[in-house]
């Protein structure tokens, strides 16, 4: 492999403290965990084994010879400008823009489609380095208010700040500790609602970021503009149930506040509403009152999901998989809250992804059909199907539309178009579509590549889509660097998007990108999700393995030259790929994986992913757990005479305040995959290197400047190309 005459000398990997007495006893299964200590991300020894690691993989990555070349390529391609689907309010559009290599997105207001932007708010100018990102914002119906929530060095922690929009001052309102939260303003513009997290006690570590402690008691506030946060109204909490998550919505008509209330990422939810305008002396009559507010419970049980679509006073519509796991659109009068009406059926085969309420009484409605977007016109009152817009195959992004509006804009993109805003005029009664901006790729042409979906039968013959690109008229020998990609859980679709990083693989490494659609995602809707779940998570990787066994007996590439990546969920599938089948694949890339199976509920938000993986204090899913945790199925592939064979070269990466997936969980996989595979032999036959990539100062992954994007990718994408002994083609 091409590992070898790139490394020529087998690594110094650095010795990692074994603690043998850390023994767990599941259920009667001894377990020892000889890594816990790496589960404290302040400890010395902790920040030591980080900084061998980094330099570790740095003297790896030196030797990449394509690294600074793909850099360059990947700068370049990147510097263009990027544009989001304007939207209006009050009587002023707001969108955001990428000039190419800006650190962050900035939020342009200009007075009209034709009028001259202005700069509203820039997050560039809040950091030196670029790490404090936009993590969430909501403008005014009136359009005079500005509020935004920012993250520094891409944690989950969100500060809001409120601006005023006509002359761009910053108010002093400043909301701490949110989290999982969207801004929801009520109509007469005096505030807005939100969620957060009660306060860390006296002395108990505030880094947001770093820390590992678990989130418990979501609460959910109303805030008055111009008001300290310790006058805000609690609206509601839930002690009885502290794993409890509440988001709110306000309806069009603003009369109506909807709580919608989770435990976990299930697609299932609880719906209570408030009559706002029933109050008789509106929020005001709650200030300084230790009173919740007076919700009705619509939906008070964990077995479907709704979502708000319109209302037209009592008469609600909603999205729904009650009974409909491809998802439909159904109707009740508030007033009859046990008679619900069909207003859209399930497909038989198509995905319902959203609908919105457009033009008074007409919705565009989104359906995901073989993991490609249609889009639909409908009537909003009978569901019936009016035109269907005209879409290359790709994924819808945002649709932003306004029931009282009669026109709207569509944000689309796909592998080969790197992103256009249409903007379509329901005035006339027929659509009118037209492209409103085209975002447009100096040095990139379309034509160079191909695109084709092909359905793999995976292990029990369940046909698993996926997309392959790359150059056209290319022999199929099997000499070509390939990347397969993954996600497969929390009923995650992934679709066709731009990628500049895997264009540049395309076009100067020769390579295939591929995508595949595997159970565990929201591909084919909910039945296709509990196929990759729970007792059934096995699946996932079954598909994944088949896939990559296509890709070698089509003729696009061959082991050696096969790269698999994910990241999170993904990174857990990539991380039980590499376990299972170390012989298939030349190359692995896990970013910020889920590795320990047994213990991830344990921190931050973990808890919520139980639904999808189990939970190892049960029993019977302990069992179901701990046979493809990858963290405790690292094994020397060579000790099985059938296929001798050693692990891929293995990247992990991970960042420091990545507070969704806490780093820990690569860590520990580093540190067993170097010591099982590698230091505790002499001589082992594991020269394939194994190195973990730790950013600092970033998150999961959202609000990553661009620059440590584009770096990333270099590093990554050079370290594939010397292990899968790739040419650099100009």
């Amino acid at each position: 492999m091409g590992s070898l005459s790139a490394l020529d000398q087998p690594l110094h990997y650095p010795i990692a403290r074994r603690d043998e007495s850390v023994v767990d006893d599941y259920h009667g299964v001894k377990i020892s965990d000889p890594y816990r200590w790496l589960e404290d991300p302040d400890s010395a020894e902790t920040k030591e084994f980080v900084q061998k690691q980094v330099e570790l993989c740095e003297s790896v990555l030196k030797k990449c010879n394509a690294r600074e070349q793909i850099r360059e390529k990947v700068t370049k391609l990147f510097d263009h400008p990027r544009y989001g689907a304007p939207y209006k309010r009050g009587n002023k559009y707001f969108y955001s823009h990428n000039s190419g290599l800006q650190a962050q997105d900035v939020i342009y207001v200009q007075d009209n489609l034709d009028g001259e932007p202005e700069v509203l708010l820039d997050p560039n100018a809040l950091s030196e380095d670029g790490t404090v990102s936009l993590n969430t914002m909501s403008i005014s119906e009136d359009g005079r208010y500005l509020a935004y929530g920012l993250s520094s060095s891409g944690s989950d922690w969100v500060t809001i700040k409120v601006m005023h929009v006509e002359d761009k001052t910053v108010e002093p309102d400043t909301l701490s500790w949110v989290k999982f939260s969207s801004i929801n303003w009520t109509h007469d513009n005096k505030g807005f609602f939100y969620g957060r997290y009660p306060a860390p006690k006296e002395g108990e570590k505030i880094d947001a970021g770093t820390e590992t402690n678990t989130n418990l008691y979501h609460e959910f506030y109303y805030h008055f503009l111009g008001t300290d946060q310790s006058e805000d109204i609690l609206c509601w909490r839930d002690s009885e149930n502290p794993k409890f998550m509440f988001g709110g919505s306000v309806t069009d008509d603003g009369k109506y506040l909807l709580l919608y209330i989770s435990e976990s990422c299930d697609p299932v939810n609880k719906v209570y509403y408030c009559n706002m305008s029933a109050l008789p002396e509106g929020l005001q009559g709650f200030r300084g009152k230790d009173l919740l507010l007076p919700f009705v419970k619509l939906i008070d049980q964990f077995d479907a999901l709704y979502t708000a679509i319109a209302n037209d006073d009592t008469l609600f519509t909603f999205r729904t998989n009650k009974g409909a796991p491809r998802y439909k659109l159904v109707r009740v009068d508030l007033k009859e809250p046990s008679n619900w009406i069909d207003v859209i059926p399930e497909s038989e085969k198509d995905v319902l992804e959203s609908a919105d309420a457009v033009n008074g009484n007409k919705m565009i409605v989104s359906y995901l059909s073989d993991v490609k977007y249609v889009l639909q016109i409908r009537d909003l009152d009978t569901g019936s199907f009016l035109h269907q817009l005209q879409l290359d195959i790709g994924t819808v992004y945002e649709i932003t539309a306004r029931r009282e509006d009669d026109m709207f804009f569509i944000h689309f993109s796909s592998f080969l178009t790197p992103g256009i805003i249409y903007q379509c005029n329901l005035g006339a009664g027929v659509p009118d579509m037209k492209i409103f901006r085209e975002i447009s790729v100096p040095g990139f042409d379309r034509t160079e590549f191909d695109v084709n979906q092909v359905f793999v039968p995976s292990k029990d013959g369940t046909k698993i889509p996926m997309f392959i690109v790359g150059r056209k008229n290319v022999d199929l020998d099997g000499s070509h660097p390939c990347l397969l990609y993954g996600y497969g859980g929390f009923n995650i679709s992934i679709t066709p998007s731009f990628s500049v990083s895997r264009i540049v693989l395309a076009r100067h490494l020769g390579a295939f990108f591929c995508i595949a659609n595997i159970r565990g995602g929201g591909e084919y809707g909910e039945e296709w999700h509990k196929a990759g779940s729970l007792s059934k998570k096995q699946n996932v990787f079954d598909d994944f393995i088949s896939a990559a066994e296509y890709l070698i007996s089509a003729g696009y590439t061959q082991p050696s030259k096969l790269c698999i990546e994910g990241g999170s969920n993904g990174g857990l599938l990539i991380g039980a790929c590499i376990n299972q089948r170390p012989d298939l694949f030349g190359c692995a890339l896990a970013h910020v994986g889920v590795m320990d199976m047994l213990r991830f509920h344990k921190f931050t938000i973990g808890h919520a992913w139980t639904s999808d993986y189990g939970c190892s204090d049960n029993e019977e899913e302990f069992h179901w757990l701990i046979k493809y945790s990858p963290l405790h199925n690292v094994r020397r592939p060579w000790e099985h005479p059938d296929k001798p064979s050693q692990y891929p070269s293995t990247m992990l990466l991970t960042a420091d305040h990545d507070d969704r997936v806490v780093p820990l969980h690569s860590l520990k996989l580093l540190a067993t995959m170097q010591h099982v595979l590698c230091t505790s032999l002499e001589n082992s036959p594991q020269t394939n290197p194994i190195i973990g990539r730790i950013e600092c100062k970033a998150g999961h992954g959202a609000g990553r400047p661009t620059k440590k994007m584009i770096d990333e990718a270099a590093d990554r994408y050079s370290f594939m190309a010397m292990v899968s002994d790739a040419a650099w083609i100009e």
